[in-house]
This record gives C-alpha cells, sequence and structure tokens, in this order.
C-alpha cells in the first residue's frame, strides 16, 4: 500500500487530514472545500503564468462560475490565457455559460460537450499543448487520462488530479471496494512513475500534483 503520510509530507513536516462524517458534509462546506482548492489553484496558475489550462471535471463550470467568479481565471487572461473546459452534460454547461458571459469571461472559456478521452486524443493527434491539467473526472480513467495528457504537456508543466484521497478511505486497510482500489492503485502507479515529479496534498479530497521532468 502507498505510504501516504509520506506522500503528504511537505517540507519537514506532515499534514492530517480528518475525514469524519465526510461524505454528510452540507453543500456550504463542500463549497468551503472548493474555495480552498480554487483558491490553490489560483497561487499556482498566478506564479507559473500559465496561457493556456485545460480542466475536465464533472461539474466543472458549475463549479468555475458559482465559486470562483473571476478570481481564479485573473491571472490566465490578464496575460492572454484561455481556459478549456471538458464535460458531457449539456444542461450544466449552458447553466455555466450563463454566469460566464455574466462575468465577461466568455470569450476566454472554451468548453467542449465531448467524452473526454476521444477529446483528448483529438488533442494529441492536434498536437495542443497546455500548461496545466486539471483532472476530476470518472476515476476508472485516471490513468488513461494521465497517459494522454502526459502527451499534451511540456516540461515542467502540471497535470493535477482531484480525489485522490477518496474520503479517506485510501487509508483504511478494511475498505476494499472498487472505487476505493482503483484510487489506490492509480496512486501507486503515479508513485513509480519517473516521468514526473509528484506530491499529494490534503486540499479538500486529496489533490496529487505532477510536474514533467
Amino acid at each position: 500500500m502507498l505510504d501516504y503520510p509520506n506522500a503528504i509530507k511537505v517540507g519537514k513536516n506532515s499534514m492530517k487530514v480528518n475525514y469524519k462524517k465526510v461524505n454528510g458534509l452540507s453543500s456550504s462546506v463542500r463549497i468551503h472545500k472548493a474555495q480552498v482548492q480554487i483558491s490553490f489553484s489560483k497561487f499556482l496558475i498566478g506564479k507559473r503564468r500559465d496561457k493556456t489550462v485545460l480542466k475536465f471535471l464533472k461539474w466543472a463550470e458549475k463549479r468555475l462560475s458559482k465559486v470562483s467568479d473571476n478570481t481564479v481565471l485573473t491571472p490566465v487572461y490578464k496575460d492572454g490565457g484561455k481556459i478549456i473546459t471538458l464535460d458531457h452534460d449539456e444542461k450544466i454547461v449552458r447553466v455555466a455559460n450563463n454566469f460566464f458571459k455574466k462575468g465577461n469571461l466568455d470569450n476566454k472559456i472554451e468548453t467542449i460537450i465531448s467524452p473526454a478521452l476521444e477529446t483528448l486524443k483529438k488533442f494529441v493527434q492536434e498536437s495542443k499543448k497546455f500548461d496545466l491539467i486539471f483532472i476530476d473526472a470518472d476515476k476508472g480513467n485516471y490513468k488513461n487520462y494521465y497517459e494522454l495528457s502526459l502527451n499534451l504537456i511540456n516540461k515542467e508543466s502540471l497535470i493535477i488530479f482531484d480525489n485522490v484521497l477518496w474520503h479517506g478511505d485510501v487509508f483504511k486497510r478494511t475498505v476494499t471496494d472498487k472505487q476505493t482500489n482503483i484510487m489506490r492503485e492509480f496512486n501507486k502507479y503515479i508513485k513509480n512513475d519517473n516521468r514526473v515529479e509528484k506530491i499529494i496534498l490534503p486540499l479538500g479530497d486529496g489533490l496529487t500534483i505532477c510536474r514533467k521532468v
């Protein structure tokens, strides 16, 4: 099993996560968790001055429109950058696009409604490159998303995965359901991959940050 306490170690200190009753969190607490992750994303984007950001995740546009407003996007669009989101739910995309228009961001955010794997393969064929890729989608395809995404970034660029601690269940040896084991196997896969530098941060439900070397 992956040594999670060491995986999430930052500097000389280890961070502890309390996942008690996480599945019963109220919507306001969940929004707060999203705000923490978005603030961290803003920090990364701002420091790196990334120009092109790819986000593909369930509820991506809803999260952006209801939580982040202009804040997380400012470092991107001030430098002429762009965010591309991938989603398969047309209804959510329509709602999100209305928020983007109200925030005068519709010219900086492109939404593609299509299965993510198909879109990524198309991007690879087109030799597209992104400075940062954020992934929160179906966990069973995390490895596939990862392999395709590696072809879409240059050295020093980042891929970020959400939910890698899976409500804390990846820590619990007695939890052996399919989804938890999928996340464990994915975490091991990333841990053993020398093509990237990586770290797990206990923000929200866990973020894995991979930097291509």
